[in-house]
């Protein structure tokens, strides 16, 4: 019993990426089945420390749901910028209700690291380096002349078109398994 919870995320994530990378599309064929597992294991399993760590138990049926909740919240207002797809928000939700309300932030922290990490290596990958760190050059020189000025004023000229959709269940997978494996060696997130 131990070991099924962290294969049944593996798989999961795993599928995702599969996803993500192939077609930039994460089903919800994948991340609902899996919320709802993770629902069952906090609430079925007797009570512990979580699915992953020393003394593996569930959480209880709350602590799933609100680390559902803040997986959400953490990437829903990426989503209303449409700076990322709402796959990629449910993919975090998903892994908040595995992981449960009091690991989740951290993972989202880490997974927000990797994002940038995966952002510059994919940036680099595509030639357009150059121009990712001259559009955030851009956006940085315009925050700081608003706030001078004590207002927000229109840039002046764009910033550069992006270049392309990111596969950010990498960067979620990466982080969350990286978050799960501190877990099971040190029982516990840093943060």
């Amino acid at each position: 019993m131990t070991t099924l919870p962290l294969l049944l995320l593996l798989a999961l994530l795993g599928a995702a990426v599969w996803h993500d990378v192939r077609a930039r599309r994460i089903p919800n064929a994948i991340v609902f089945p899996g919320m709802l597992a993770a629902f069952a294991l906090h609430a079925l399993v007797p009570q512990g420390e979580g699915l992953f760590g020393p003394q593996v138990g569930g959480l209880g049926l709350l602590q799933s749901l609100g680390g559902w909740g803040l997986g959400l919240a953490l990437l829903l207002p990426m989503y209303a910028l449409r700076l990322m797809g709402a796959g990629d928000v449910k993919l975090l939700a998903m892994v908040g209700a595995f992981v449960g309300a009091g690991q989740i932030l951290t993972v989202g922290l880490v997974t927000l690291v990797a994002g940038g990490l995966l952002a510059l290596a994919f940036a680099a990958w595509q030639g357009s380096l150059r121009r990712l760190v001259g559009n955030a050059y851009h956006m940085a020189m315009h925050s700081a002349f608003s706030a001078l000025a004590g207002s927000i004023a229109a840039p002046v000229t764009p910033p550069e078109a992006a270049s392309g959709r990111l596969p950010y269940a990498v960067a979620i997978a990466v982080a969350t398994v990286g978050c799960v494996l501190w877990i099971r060696v040190h029982g516990e997130l840093p943060l």
